[in-house]
């Protein structure tokens, strides 16, 4: 009984080691993944919407033309007016999202205000795209 009790708290001290180790890897890569999201939103609040296109990722860029997102931007964004701040409301790693091929992914929630919307959500998920780098696979404003 002695054997399996130190067996069965090895166990458990390699699984809680892994999920440390898990956990403190995701948080790298949300961070890295806000990085890039603000970075990518920075060129859609200077009004760069082509730009903001072609940093997208490739999956992105296969879902939307970059002439149908630079009238969407113009239509929903800009009538938003200036950014006037945006934090991180939360960021969470998955690996499977619907409708999407699985891979690495980051759904970041902004707590965001605008000149002419108070209060807005903007959702933007980055993900790792095949050159090894974050790029946004998604954006929606709230």
């Amino acid at each position: 009984m002695k054997n399996f009790l130190r067996l069965f708290t090895a166990v458990l001290m390699v699984a809680g080691v892994t999920t440390v180790s898990t956990a403190a890897d995701n948080s790298k890569k949300e961070a890295a993944a806000i990085k890039a999201a603000t970075n990518w939103l920075q060129l859609v609040d200077n009004g760069k919407y082509v730009k903001s296109w072609e940093e997208a990722a490739t999956i992105f860029k296969k879902a939307v033309s970059k002439e149908k997102w630079e009238k969407a931007m113009v239509q929903v964004r800009k009538p938003l007016g200036d950014l006037i701040s945006r934090k991180v409301k939360s960021a969470t790693f998955t690996t499977s999202l619907p409708g999407v091929p699985d891979g690495q992914y980051v759904v970041i929630q902004f707590e965001t205000v605008f000149a002419n919307k108070k209060s807005a959500v903007e959702t933007i998920t980055p993900m790792l795209d095949k050159d090894g780098n974050w790029h946004v696979s998604g954006y929606f404003i709230r």
